[in-house]
């Protein structure tokens, strides 16, 4: 298992300072959230990509890819029955792709749970071929840029599609592409209500994602969350790739979360 951590618990820090943050803790990777760096994904030019990509190769910590995807560009929406908004939707993903292959990273999670939600005078049904239409239309460039798609269940309480590792999956199986995989999160785990072992293992061979956190939503050992079927979960399906820290509460300094949580992840998958 290898480490990283998100840099959005460095609020308000530059993403070289993240990285040197990373190194200086011992973690071997750092995931970006887009909207630490600019508004939306057209603000980022080519000479900062570059930028980030080298300081990241200066410092020794693997860029590892993006999440929190949506947050700064308006108007747009997964499963929205108005295609133009759809329309909009893929294409700001298709900037993504491209942001995090130009940054070195391999994998996107999505998220992003207020721009996915059911809306009004939709079915679920309907709501779900309108995403996987659009997941489609990026498998292309995904595979041509080497990104791995990760979708994300999340807490019932934050979305209303997608809220089961299960659901994730069935989703993965539909699309049928090596490039479009599921993501677990030990939190949005929690929600379900079953041994988190038994929802990891329900997804072998399909995930291309890991973070760890707490059901509390902050880092990892920082709650009750008992990790030992977490750990026994995802040996179980062979998963030897990142674990991310992600946390949600930022009042505490950025070395607190990173060097805590690390310390807690090293002991548990030791």
């Amino acid at each position: 298992m290898k480490f990283a951590m998100c840099n959005e618990f460095c609020d308000k820090w530059p993403v070289e300072d993240a990285l040197g943050l990373a190194r200086d803790t011992g973690y071997e990777g750092v995931e970006i959230a887009p909207y630490t760096i600019a508004e939306t994904v057209d603000q980022i030019s080519l000479a900062r990509r570059d930028a980030i990509r080298e300081a990241a190769a200066k410092t020794g910590v693997e860029i590892i890819g993006l999440h929190w995807l949506l947050v700064g560009p308006k108007n747009v929406h997964m499963t929205t029955a108005d295609a133009a908004t759809r329309q909009r939707t893929q294409q700001y993903f298709l900037d993504l792709i491209r942001l995090c292959a130009d940054l070195g990273g391999d994998r996107m999670v999505i998220g992003s749970p207020k721009q996915r939600n059911v809306e009004p005078g939709s079915t679920p049904e309907q709501a779900w071929a309108r995403a996987v239409d659009l997941f489609r239309g990026l498998l292309p460039l995904a595979e041509e840029k080497g990104v791995v798609l990760c979708i994300e269940p999340l807490a019932r309480t934050e979305t209303d599609f997608i809220t089961t590792v299960a659901q994730g999956v069935r989703m993965v199986d539909e699309i049928g592409h090596p490039n479009f995989q599921v993501h677990i999160d030990v939190k949005a785990m929690c929600d379900e209500g079953r041994p988190l072992d038994e929802i990891i293992r329900g997804a072998a061979g399909k995930v291309g994602h890991f973070h760890v956190n707490d059901a509390n939503r902050n880092g990892p050992g920082w709650g009750d969350t008992d990790f030992g079927p977490i750990v026994k979960g995802v040996r179980a399906i062979g998963y030897d790739d990142y674990a991310s820290v992600e946390v949600f509460d930022f009042q505490y300094d950025p070395r607190h979360i990173a060097q805590s949580s690390l310390d807690f992840l090293r002991r548990v998958f030791a």
